[in-house]
């Protein structure tokens, strides 16, 4: 048996370094485990056969690579098991906090902001990654000890190759779809293709699609604040979390009165054309405090905040402090989520209060609290400075499979839908009878001051995709989605007015890309548009509404070119 066993190991591992007294039980034992030990949590945790053979494919790659490195399989195993664990684990653990698992991109740009995010929420942590290393670290002398075993670089290498020509052949071969990232399974092949995809998308554009260089370059914008002639109103921008006119289902039952919370002042019912599906807010975000379009970081769109933060100043919140307005934003999370703090301070926000800031620690509260804490901010601040309130409410976010407060509601009853859809209609009513209050609140107690309230869902929810088109197949509906078909990005935006009347809604077409609020903002209040706002204009008149979606991106990656020859977009 042991002379076998010295045959093989002189052909796979220079077995003429094998020490000539070896104990074989622990020696195999010490290579073998690891391996067991990976293909079991493989096979746990990857859930289809694509899945399973690029998580194969990787656990390979990782070996190759210590084996290159250190020679020793036994050790090269357990360093490769402890790194696919260890991804589980982080996988796990930001399914619980953000609803999605680790990607490629969050070792790509680790930010403080993501680290102090964590550690905000879970500060064993840090102790947990010290008694993990106390524990790994004589585990590993351990191995070195007991494995006698030698690989050649040589056939390391190759295996190192190997493995990665195919995992980039697999990754690249299988479309991404947008809702994996949420999904509680796949860990390993997820991150694996998504490292293939980012490195493939940072070699062909970068961060950011643009075009090359101008020939019309943008007009520097104007150093000098703009001095309105009157005071101008205070303006509340309100992103109404996963809402949608829902009647644009067949068959959906709906209370009376229902689709009159989707119009504006004058009686319109507008389209809000959003760039996100069921799930990513920071998308919305992103698009009404810069102006500006997310699919243009492509498969990077998913990080934008982050991406963006300290290198995008152009934007809403800016435009209004040149103009006098002292800015606010009310974030129904903590700061740290995605960068959203340093994001919103680095378009002009100058006054940021996360959920700390408000004295909660959950996301799930009535409208009427979250209406109640911009009334606070109104009362305190409204005598200094015209006010930019962008502010949340989220009462309409998922799940739905549990009803939501039922005793804000006493006289709800069902309406005979699915009762997810149900339980969405029940909190959208209380969402309106919310906002309907806060209007008269505004009206009761300013009875002096002029308001703009501007308003919009920032994507449908998750469950449109089963009521919007109950009889399409799945993949149908799948492929539909990853096609941006607007049937399912399409929410509303509405308009709003205390005490003022808008002076210009020519631009609020009847369908209206994201990007374009900001614009829409400065025209109702009457301010002079910079040179990059006035820019725009002439884009939404040319697409008729579009931005991205126009002429296949061609409109957006030109003007980011010239916002960046501006100065207005760095370091991207």
């Amino acid at each position: 048996m042991r002379a076998a066993l010295l045959s093989l190991t002189k052909h796979l591992c220079a077995a003429e370094t094998i020490p000539p007294r070896v104990n074989w039980p622990k020696a195999l034992a010490a290579v073998v485990a690891p391996h067991i030990a990976a293909l079991v949590t493989i096979g746990w945790i990857e859930r289809n056969a694509f899945a399973l053979g690029l998580a194969l494919l990787t656990w390979c790659f990782l070996n190759g690579v210590w084996l290159a490195l250190l020679r020793r399989p036994a050790l090269a195993a357990a360093l490769s098991l402890i790194m696919i664990e260890a991804l589980i684990v982080l996988s796990q653990f930001k399914i619980n906090i953000q609803q999605m698992s680790v990607s490629f991109f969050d070792f790509l740009v680790v930010d403080a902001d993501t680290i102090s995010f964590l550690l905000m929420i879970f500060p064993v942590l840090r102790m947990g990654l010290i008694v993990g290393a106390l524990v790994a670290a004589p585990l590993l002398v351990l191995l070195w000890r007991l494995d006698p075993f030698r690989v050649p670089r040589r056939s390391a290498m190759t295996l190192t190759m190997a493995s990665l020509a195919g995992i980039i052949g697999l990754a690249s071969a299988v479309p991404e779809h947008p809702w994996e990232r949420f999904e509680n399974v796949n860990y390993i092949s997820n991150f694996t293709r998504s490292g293939v995809l980012s490195i493939s998308a940072l070699i062909s554009h970068g961060w950011l699609e643009t075009d090359g260089a101008m020939t019309d370059p943008l007009a520097t914008p104007p150093a000098a604040a703009c001095e309105p002639e009157t005071r101008p109103p205070h303006i509340i921008m309100l992103l109404d979390e996963s809402s949608f006119d829902i009647t644009a289902a067949p068959g959906v039952k709906v209370p009376s009165g229902y689709r009159d919370h989707f119009r504006s002042y004058d009686g319109k019912q507008r389209s809000f054309l959003t760039e996100a599906h069921g799930g990513p807010t920071w998308y919305a975000e992103y698009n009404v405090l810069t102006g500006l379009s997310a699919r243009s970081y492509g498969r990077f769109m998913f990080y934008v905040t982050r991406i963006a933060a300290g290198r995008v100043m152009r934007g809403l919140p800016a435009s209004l402090s040149r103009c006098g307005y002292d800015t606010f934003t009310l974030y129904p999370a903590y700061g740290d989520f995605l960068s959203a703090r340093r994001f919103q301070q680095g378009v002009g926000i100058r006054h940021f209060v996360d959920l700390k800031g408000m004295g909660v620690t959950s996301d799930m509260q009535p409208d009427k609290f979250f209406f109640d804490q911009a009334l606070r901010t109104i009362e305190s601040e409204h005598r200094k400075a015209p006010l930019f309130l962008f502010a949340y409410v989220a009462v309409n976010h998922f799940p739905w499979d549990w009803t939501f407060r039922p005793d804000l509601s006493p006289d709800w009853r069902p309406l005979g839908n699915d009762p997810e859809v149900d339980e969405y209609i029940r909190r959208q009513t209380m969402s309106a009878r919310d906002y309907a209050e806060f209007l008269a609140r505004l009206r009761r107690d300013f009875p002096t001051e002029s308001f703009l309230l501007v308003r919009f869902g920032d994507h449908q929810p998750a469950i449109s995709i089963k009521v919007l088109d109950p009889h399409q197949p799945f993949a149908t509906i799948v492929e539909r989605v990853m096609n941006y078909d607007p049937r399912y990005f399409t929410t509303y935006y509405a308009i709003d007015a205390v005490n003022f009347t808008p002076i210009d809604v020519a631009s609020a077409v009847d369908t209206l890309e994201a990007a374009y609020l900001p614009l829409i903002v400065l025209e109702a209040v009457g301010l002079p548009l910079d040179p990059s706002f006035a820019e725009q204009k002439k884009i939404l008149r040319r697409c008729n509404g579009l931005f991205h979606a126009c002429a296949r991106g061609a409109e957006a990656r030109r003007f980011n070119r010239m916002l960046i020859d501006a100065g207005l977009i760095k370091n991207l």
